[in-house]
């Protein structure tokens, strides 16, 4: 009893100052009602003009959120991750891009630093669901021989006997005699259950939950695989399931059945086409895949109708630049992959200019002089291709490609093949689990996290890459543009207003005059401090030809640029040892205008930014002091992590 008096005698002192506090504010009140000669009025003589215009956000339109995403995660739904122990749906792919913690197929947890703003989880469209559908017994696999035979094999659900049903599966689809009679009605069911999974995890102003799936072209093993991602909902997805490169391995028979699929549905889809270094120089050929016919205007806006983005960097390789395509610029070998694809042909030099962005951006201005329209016209970003269904980019949190390789001291993490399979007799075209890259994201400006507003920012290509970090770039070019543009308290407001943002166009050059450019960017606030900020700039010459240049805009420190016009390094403290480093060198935001000092008005030209860290552990360096094995031989110790920006084209 004491205790229950107590504890009213507390609450009766808590009331009593509420009570006064009300009292007060009430009298406030009541004054601020009571005209200055004590009679009361109907309404305040202070109040307002309903007609004033004071909060100067009223009118903006414009982008003013950056939000970071993944375009490209596979779950147990593609059969070349549930075949492989992966038991993780989209859901739990969800689950843990919102932040919660997740269990990996191999038993490990995992959480993410931060959550992420979007996810698409894109399962391959070819058999959709299948080792789902065998592990749920589904009817429609008892009704055909082929169908019977995965789910014996299945049966001891061992790895021994997964690895059987994938041998089975792959030879249905590779061997002479073509496919076997097979029901894929289970497709729809297994559609349905992406879909709705969507559904349940979008949360618009929170999180975005995209409908997504990958179309796997790969004639002879070299990737020309495209992630399609809607802007709508269950509702329009669900009335047409994915196509498949078993329909069809041509790049033209997927935009035929986008077209398709937005007249019959009234919904809106676009494609993003998968890093193209393991294409063997088809992802951006100089002729059509099936007919073998040169590009022509038709082909050209039609590609780029439908694929406004390409993924430039992800695990299997970073695919801006090579440095034999561009032997003055000393960052372009970075995570390079370029001596294997998924198939038996070895990679030649001729492959390597339509595999990688930046040339193909050059060849896409070319082609705009030829055929009047640019094929190649994209903006960049980055993302995981994760078939562990996590979207794990951060170097010391990082679950690998399958779920065979999620963190183990077990060689098989470092030594896993992911090309040169087929041809084990010569080992040069084999690239190891222990080059994959830690990567990547993409950036999205937008002004609300909406399925709608994201995939409005993906069209218009306002989006950037980065190889896993969440540092965040912004860039305008324009004519009018001063230096003194850098330190505008309104400097997104201004930019916009007087000029374009990445993926967007400049034409009609003022005499005279040439574009500058106006970059701010700012770290990952869990990250490393930056090196430097530059501008790449390609163009075409008078003679048909084209080149490029990278500059260096801004680094930080007090460096200066040698004879060769070069910044020196920034240094590096990162400690193998203890797998850590230092932000005592770099700048945590770097800022600069840039003027193009060999404009020439009669050029076609395109700009992007591409911003680099200070030196950072290496995913493999982390392995070796967390599970302590040996450093990887063919992996780099440490790495610069970057970000690319979309371009921004020039023409005449």
């Amino acid at each position: 009893m004491r205790t229950m008096y107590a504890n009213r005698g507390a609450l009766l002192r808590v009331t009593g100052r509420a009570l006064c506090a009300t009292f007060v504010t009430g009298s406030l009140v009541f004054s601020a009602l009571t005209h200055a000669d004590g009679e009361h009025g109907d309404a305040p003589p202070t109040m307002p003009d309903p007609k004033t215009t004071y909060s100067p956000y009223l009118q903006d339109t414009f982008p003013n959120q950056v939000f970071f995403g993944d375009t490209h995660l596979h779950t147990a739904y593609s059969a070349d991750a549930g075949f492989f122990l992966n038991r993780l749906t989209p859901d739990d792919s969800f689950r843990w891009a919102r932040g919660e913690t997740v269990t990996s197929s191999t038993g490990v947890p995992s959480k993410i630093v931060r959550p992420l703003d979007f996810l698409v989880v894109s399962d391959h469209a070819e058999t959709f669901g299948l080792a789902i559908a065998i592990q749920e017994n589904h009817p429609a696999l008892l009704k055909t021989e082929w169908g019977r035979t995965l789910l014996e094999l299945a049966e001891p659900d061992t790895p021994q006997a997964w690895g059987e049903v994938y041998l089975y599966w792959a030879q249905a689809f590779i061997g002479e005699d073509g496919p076997p009679e097979m029901d894929l009605s289970f497709m729809a069911d297994m559609w349905g259950n992406a879909t709705e999974s969507a559904e349940r995890y979008n949360s618009p102003g929170l999180f975005t939950a995209f409908i997504g799936y990958e179309w796997t072209s790969g004639p002879a093993g070299n990737n020309l695989h495209r992630v399609v991602v809607y802007r709508g909902d269950k509702e329009e997805a669900d009335q047409v399931v994915p196509f498949s490169a078993l329909e069809s391995s041509d790049p033209e028979r997927l935009w035929d059945w986008m077209e398709a699929y937005e007249a019959d549905t009234g919904g809106r889809v676009l494609a993003i086409a998968h890093n193209g270094n393991l294409s063997n120089g088809l992802m951006f050929d100089d002729v059509t895949l099936t007919s073998r016919e040169p590009l022509n205007e038709g082909y050209a806006k039609r590609r780029r109708a439908w694929e406004p983005l390409y993924e430039v960097t992800q695990m299997k390789g970073d695919g801006e630049a090579h440095p034999s395509l561009s032997p003055d610029d000393e960052f372009a070998d970075y995570f390079t992959w370029d001596v294997g694809s998924f198939g038996p042909q070895l990679k030649t030099p001729d492959m390597l200019p339509k595999e990688y962005a930046r040339e193909a951006l050059k060849r896409g201005m070319q082609y705009e002089k030829s055929l009047g329209t640019n094929p190649f016209k994209f903006g960049m970003i980055g993302s995981t291709d994760s078939h562990t269904s996590l979207s794990t980019t951060d170097e010391a949190n990082f679950f690998g490609k399958i779920a065979a390789v999620e963190p183990t001291a077990d060689p098989i993490r470092f030594s896993e093949i992911i090309t040169g399979r087929l041809t084990p007799d010569d080992p040069t075209d084999d690239q190891t689990h222990e080059q994959a890259l830690a990567a990547g994201l993409a950036g999205v400006w937008a002004r609300d996290n909406t399925r709608e507003a994201l995939w409005d920012a993906m069209k218009r290509k306002e989006v950037f890459a980065t190889t896993g970090t969440r540092m965040r770039v912004r860039v305008f070019a324009g004519f009018d543009y001063v230096e003194e543009d850098l330190y505008r308290s309104d400097f997104a407001r201004h930019g916009y207003a007087n000029g374009v943002p990445m993926g967007g166009d400049l034409t009609a050059a003022v005499d005279g005059e040439a574009p500058s450019l106006l970059v701010a960017a700012l770290r990952d606030p869990d990250g490393a401090n930056l090196d430097r900020i530059q501008v790449v700039k390609g163009w075409t010459n008078d003679d048909g030809s084209a080149a490029e240049q990278v500059y260096d805009v801004s680094w930080s420190g007090d460096r200066q640029k040698d004879a060769k016009g070069k910044v020196p390094a920034v240094g590096n403290t990162v400690d193998i040892e203890t797998a850590s480093y230092s932000n005592s060198i770099g700048a945590p935001i770097l800022s600069g205008y840039w003027t193009d000092p060999d404009f020439d008005p009669d050029q076609h030209a395109f700009y992007y930014v591409r911003v680099l860290e200070i030196p950072t552990p290496n995913w493999t360096t982390y392995d070796h002091v967390y599970l302590g094995v040996e450093l990887s031989k063919k992996a780099v110790a440490f790495e610069q992590e970057r970000a690319y920006t979309s371009p921004i084209w020039y023409t005449p």
